[in-house]
């Protein structure tokens, strides 16, 4: 078994941890970590497939996508957690702070 089988498989199964985290997850902060790991998993098998047997220089363009791939992430994991952290608070409060202050009943 190469190293690069190897990374595979593991990247392989850490995709499929997430993709059961997604599926089994109630709370929609683990659904957004579980997202994440399916994320690195596929960044994972990426990676390991750029890197080839080995004999030869990694491709360029795999990594260039997994880096572009984290960025984006990143991104979307801020928007999700500020969509789960809004979305908490009306279900708390009962109502939307921006009507308040769109009404002009804020301060």
């Amino acid at each position: 078994m190469t190293a690069t089988l190897t990374y595979q498989l593991a990247g392989a199964a850490i995709f499929a941890i997430g993709l059961v985290g997604l599926v089994v997850a109630a709370s929609l902060i683990r659904r957004l970590i579980a997202a994440n790991i399916v994320g690195a998993g596929a960044f994972l098998v990426l990676i390991a497939t750029a890197y080839g047997d080995g004999s030869a220089p990694p491709d360029a363009v795999p990594q260039a996508m997994v880096l572009t791939g984290i960025v984006v992430a990143v991104s979307i994991t801020a928007l999700g957690l500020s969509m789960v952290v809004r979305l908490h608070a009306v279900e708390s409060d009962g109502h939307d702070a921006s009507s308040d202050d769109a009404r002009g009943g804020g301060a």
